[in-house]
């Protein structure tokens, strides 16, 4: 993964913008179209008191702000904007084109998405659109135009907000058009795609570009090199909308932050790619409050976001103060959850804190989607709490701009993901994001801090190094990733990596194909688990006991010594867990689904041998993170358990959350947070 060669300028944009919000930001989604004029008034006299600094406008108002077809009316957008100016708000002007107006779609319905059984995506939700509709993209680009000659020099404007949660997949004609064109560039000639489609299985093979489609919905299944590809080209497709949009904002108002929103676990973007192009990594997190484990979940997607720019902080665009509405059930948060999901992100690197939504809903299809100012309105829980985060917010503006540092990193592709997940596997249920969430959980619990990279980063960094699931690798990632270990870098490597190239073609040779050598281990057979539940023993070289699950394989030795063996079931005898001296470091194989046990045992041991350090040793579910730069550092300890918790904090600092010198042993509340700025070291 590569950043844009002007990636020093997108923090020095962030950096000004924090510099005029007065540290970190804090607000969320502004709808006040929704709403009589008599409410606006109240709404920026209440931002007031709750220390909102940052509002997103516009995101959903394409339909009021171009009436017909060329008829704009910003008038009510202006007198917002200026209405926020008055009150010391800043704002984050969004580009409206999630969601095509009416009008338009009545014009011209073929911009409706196409899905894969042939159905179209109808009107009346969002995200309704094929991307590569010429008249979408000419009329969305045409509103980047306007808003942007119009607001540039407005002096509420903050930061930029190009669309909104990309994501809408077409397989309509406009789609179709664009693959084939796409696919022309990918490839030099149609024989060359044959090839990389494997295409004489089935008999697939094409004899003119125009014979080749989208991968609709089939009567059985389809290629999976074909529908790879698709993948590919639907991310790409998006990235370059965004890109057009950006270019016209960027050329209007070069000095201030462009980004869009990403989402949790979002498949079908390549976030790595898109980060690149943005000044700034943006998500939208809503931990479901039933999950008691939730905020590991929520921990890996911030640890993510704050990776995609090489540790450059990140925003939390969206969130929830209490229930969404997207859920069969929808559990509010407890009291309290909500500002300690809050400084978990700052505590992972984030410097914005926004909501979705200002007030809430009183119609429309998210109308129990919870929000800073509730149905109740601001005498309620929730929005007592808002305010309590916010103006303690206000006082932690030396946070801004400081980042965290780590030696472990884990492996996150998209490639990866799509490929893995494309079914007719051996186990089509396997799901990639709970792949690498299974060897991320033991480094949040020990409290080691980590990165995420993509299968094409510097890996140099690292003292050692994940690799969950990594089915797809080119050729020049498994030598990256040869190449560390040679060097001197520790490597962990799960079951089902290595297994196909860019084509997703299976490497012959025995599994996992790409990384046999540096592993020095091969497999012959896979041997997934089929019954729910089932196990098999394990025995470890130093006489302990463990089980797997799940999945098994049918394990050989070249060089490799074995760490753990088979003790029951048809592969008893057979290596499990190996690991292989390779140059100046060392490579293990996880071959099975290893119990959480003996995985974090190992785990253990790799950063123990790597040098890596917990921030701090910390009882079950209190988190500890770090964040240093420009001669400050700042320990954030959060207790995520319902009871208290007794942390020793060692040296300690000042808790700049009460003004209270901090050190030594100290009882932490149920959900509660200490922002120590350390002592100069």
């Amino acid at each position: 993964m590569t950043i844009s060669p002007d990636a020093h300028l997108a923090e020095e944009r962030l950096h000004r913008m924090h510099q005029r919000l007065g540290g970190i930001a804090y607000g969320g989604d502004y709808n006040p179209e929704q709403w009589p004029r008599d409410v606006w008034l109240e709404d920026a006299r209440l931002m007031q008191e709750a220390g909102v600094n940052l509002v997103t406008l516009a995101v959903f108002s394409w339909s009021r702000l171009e009436t017909a077809d060329g008829v704009y009316d910003f008038g009510w957008l202006d007198d917002v904007m200026d209405l926020m100016h008055e009150h010391g708000i800043g704002v984050d002007l969004a580009t409206p084109d999630a969601v095509p107006p009416a009008w338009l779609i009545a014009r011209h319905p073929d911009i409706l998405p196409e899905l894969a059984d042939g159905s179209t995506f109808g009107f009346g939700s969002r995200q309704h659109f094929d991307v590569s509709h010429p008249v979408y993209r000419e009329k969305a680009l045409a509103m980047a135009e306007q808003m942007g000659d119009r607001y540039a020099k407005h002096r509420a404007l903050m930061m930029w907000h190009v669309g909104n949660e990309y994501g809408p997949v077409s397989y309509g004609p406009w789609a179709a058009k664009a693959f084939r064109g796409w696919l022309r560039q990918k490839y030099s000639s149609l024989e060359e795609l044959n090839q990389a489609w494997s295409a004489d299985v089935w008999g697939q093979v094409y004899s003119d570009w125009n014979q080749v489609d989208v991968p609709a919905q089939p009567r059985t299944w389809s290629n999976p090199s074909r529908r790879l590809d698709f993948h590919r080209f639907t991310s790409h497709s998006m990235l370059e909308h965004f890109k057009a949009e950006r270019d016209i904002l960027r050329r209007h108002t070069p000095d201030l932050p462009i980004v869009t929103n990403f989402m949790r676990f979002y498949k079908t973007n390549d976030y790595w790619a898109w980060a690149a192009e943005e000044d700034a990594a943006a998500l939208d997190i809503y931990p479901d409050p039933r999950e008691a484990d939730a905020h590991v979940a929520a921990a890996l997607n911030f640890d993510l976001m704050r990776s995609l720019r090489k540790g450059q902080p990140w925003m939390v665009m969206e969130q929830a103060t209490g229930a969404v509405s997207q859920w069969s059930v929808n559990v509010s948060k407890l009291p309290g959850k909500m500002r300690l999901g809050s400084y978990q992100a700052i505590a992972q690197g984030a410097d914005s804190i926004l909501f979705f939504q200002w007030r809430q809903a009183k119609g429309g299809t998210e109308r129990y989607h919870s929000a800073m100012v509730g149905h109740a309105g601001p005498n309620s829980r929730i929005f007592r709490e808002v305010v309590q985060l916010g103006n303690e917010l206000k006082d932690l503006g030396g946070l801004a701009g400081t980042r965290a540092t780590a030696k472990v990193a884990v492996v996150f592709d998209w490639e990866c993901w799509w490929a893995l997940e494309l079914g007719n596997s051996p186990r089509s249920d396997l799901n990639y994001a709970q792949e690498v969430l299974r060897l991320y959980r033991p480094l949040f619990d020990a409290n080691i801090t980590v990165d995420f990279v993509s299968a094409q980063s510097d890996l140099s960094a690292y003292s050692l190094v994940l690799l969950p699931a990594a089915y797809l690798l080119n050729d020049e990632s498994a030598q990256r990733f040869e190449d560390y270990v040679s060097d001197g870098g520790r490597l962990v490597v799960s079951y089902l990596s290595g297994i196909v190239d860019e084509s997703n073609t299976i490497r012959l040779g025995g599994y996992p194909g790409a990384l046999r050598k540096v592993l020095g281990a091969w497999s012959e057979e896979m041997h997934p688990l089929a019954g729910e539940g089932e196990e098999v023993k394990l025995t470890t070289s130093d006489g302990g006991t463990a089980s797997a699950s799940y999945w098994t394989e049918h394990l050989h030795t070249q060089e490799a010594e074995v760490l753990a063996s088979y003790d029951s079931g048809r592969l008893a005898g057979s290596p499990a867990v190996t690991r292989n001296t390779f140059g100046k470091g060392s490579a293990m194989y996880l071959s099975a689904r290893v119990d959480p046990t003996f995985l974090k045992l190992l785990l253990a041991a790799e950063c123990e041998a790597a040098g890596v350090q917990p921030e701090l040793q910390a009882p079950p579910g209190v988190q500890v993170r770090r964040r240093t730069g420009s001669g400050s550092s700042f320990l954030l300890v959060l207790n995520h358990n319902d009871a208290p918790a007794r942390v020793d904090v060692g040296d300690g600092g000042t808790d700049r959350l009460t003004g209270r010198r901090i050190q030594g042993t100290v009882e932490l509340p149920p959900n509660e947070v200490l922002v120590l700025a350390e002592p100069t070291r």
